[in-house]
């Protein structure tokens, strides 16, 4: 989350008129993370989250997304559903931004995930993928395999700009996960971003699943693998907690066994995932607006990850 587009308290207000919400009481903007802008708006009605979605999220995917959370809602899992206007729409516009309204779910990210709640969390993402095999929807991973060399070759050589010899390391690295990367692993929606941010909690319950807005069709353990690689380290990519990994596997496992294959795969797996977010971060530090209020994420906490899982491959034995 972040807020790249300013909204003023009267286009908002406006904004909330065709929503049986009540009326606007404050709006506070929402700086962590990169990629939307967000606010947290209270109402006479209560709690919300409004999200305006910027470049990154194409307009034409608004409609799978919204798709997706009702699915999920629909299911039982803690997903909030976008609030419909009177019309019966999801997606309006606000300040030159495709925007919704999503009702605030109780929780909160969790900093310093213990065990018990990496289990939790895990075991939830596997219940997710269960009930997205009755989806019926598909979208490419824009930001899947396929997409890492030409995202390295945008950065070109101002990666060095952040780690002197970074653009050749990746390089090296990314060759190599592209010729083991798996292609017969089985595929579904995933969410392909599920950050301990990315989870409400009480305790060790899940309240909470949010922003799914890079969910998209790949291999469900990539999804794991993700996961692990978000959650087990720190801030900086560093102080590892074996014991939290093995917790993931093991919370997922217990929902959703897996293969032989899956298992195997995991460690090229993870490495992806470091490439992905190491060089999505690399474009936003080099790219992100001087005036926007966000915070940007340091691209090497996943080259520090990435060395790791190069040096561990029996990290999920």
């Amino acid at each position: 989350m972040a807020v790249y587009t300013q909204v003023s308290a009267e286009a908002l207000a406006g904004f909330l008129r065709d929503y049986d919400v009540g009326g606007l009481l404050s709006a506070k903007g929402i700086a962590e993370g990169v990629e939307n802008s967000n606010y947290i708006v209270d109402t006479t009605g209560g709690r919300f989250i409004l999200t305006l979605y910027e470049k990154r999220v194409a307009a034409g995917d608004l409609p799978f997304f919204m798709a997706l959370l009702d699915h999920l809602a629909d299911s039982g899992l803690p997903v909030p559903p976008a609030i419909k206007d009177r019309q019966g729409q999801t997606i309006r516009v606000l300040e030159g931004r495709p925007a919704c309204l999503i009702r605030f779910l109780p929780g909160v990210s969790v900093s310093h995930p213990t065990a018990g709640q990496a289990r939790a969390a895990a075991a939830m993402m596997a219940d997710m993928h269960g009930a997205l095999e009755g989806f019926g929807q598909a979208r490419p991973n824009d930001m899947g395999v396929a997409g890492w060399r030409p995202l390295l070759e945008r950065c070109g050589r101002d990666l060095d700009g952040i780690e002197s010899g970074l653009f050749d390391r990746v390089d090296r690295v990314l060759a190599a996960v592209e010729a083991a990367w798996p292609a017969d692993l089985p595929t579904g929606v995933i969410h392909a971003d599920l950050f301990p941010d990315n989870v409400l909690m009480l305790g060790e319950e899940v309240t909470g699943l949010i922003d799914f807005y890079f969910a998209c069709t790949d291999i469900r353990a990539y999804d794991l693998a993700v996961m692990h690689g978000s959650w087990m380290f720190d801030a900086r990519g560093e102080n590892p907690d074996a014991a939290l990994g093995q917790a993931l596997v093991a919370g997922y496992a217990e929902r959703r066994p897996l293969s032989t294959e899956e298992r195997a795969a995991l460690p090229i797996l993870a490495q992806g995932s470091c490439i992905r977010f190491l060089l999505t971060r690399a474009w936003d530090w080099l790219n992100t607006p001087a005036d926007a209020l966000v915070t940007r994420k340091d691209p090497l906490a996943y080259r520090r990850r990435l060395q790791w899982y190069q040096t561990h491959p029996e990290a999920f034995a």
